[in-house]
C-alpha cells in the first residue's frame, strides 16, 4: 500500500478524503497484458486503514507492460493512470505495547514457635 497526496471523494453523500492506495495484479497474460485491482481508502485518526472510497480495475498493455520490470514501475503506472501523487509508503501504527499489571504480592510472616522437649 502506498499514502497519495489527499483526494476528495463523494460517498455516501459527503466528501471523504482518500489517503491511501491499495493495489495488486489480479491477472497477468505473459507477454501481453496485467490486470491490476486498485482501491482508495481513508485513515482513521489512529492512521489505521479506513473506509474503501472508490475502486475498480486498470489492464496495462503495449509499451506499458513491456516497460514493467519492477514492482515501482507498476505502482507509478497506476497512480498516472488516477491521476493521483504516490508520496510514501503506508505504514500501519505500531499498536501500544500492553499494560501488564504486576500482581501484588503479601509477604507473609511465619513465626517460628519454639519446640518443648
Amino acid at each position: 500500500m502506498k499514502t497519495i497526496e489527499v483526494v476528495s471523494i463523494w460517498d455516501n453523500g459527503t466528501v471523504q478524503q482518500a489517503t491511501i492506495l491499495n493495489a495488486y495484479a489480479v491477472n497477468v497474460t505473459l507477454n501481453t497484458s496485467a490486470t491490476f485491482y486498485y482501491s482508495l481508502m481513508s485513515q482513521t485518526t489512529e492512521g489505521n486503514v479506513g473506509n474503501m472510497l472508490a475502486q475498480g480495475n486498470l489492464t496495462m498493455t503495449g509499451e506499458a507492460y513491456a516497460d514493467w520490470t519492477v514492482d515501482n514501475y507498476a505502482w507509478d503506472w497506476i497512480a498516472e493512470q488516477l491521476n493521483l501523487v504516490i508520496t510514501g509508503e503506508y505504514v500501519p501504527p505500531v499498536p501500544p505495547e500492553p499494560i501488564v499489571e504486576e500482581a501484588a504480592t503479601e509477604e507473609v510472616v511465619v513465626e517460628e514457635t519454639p519446640v518443648v522437649e
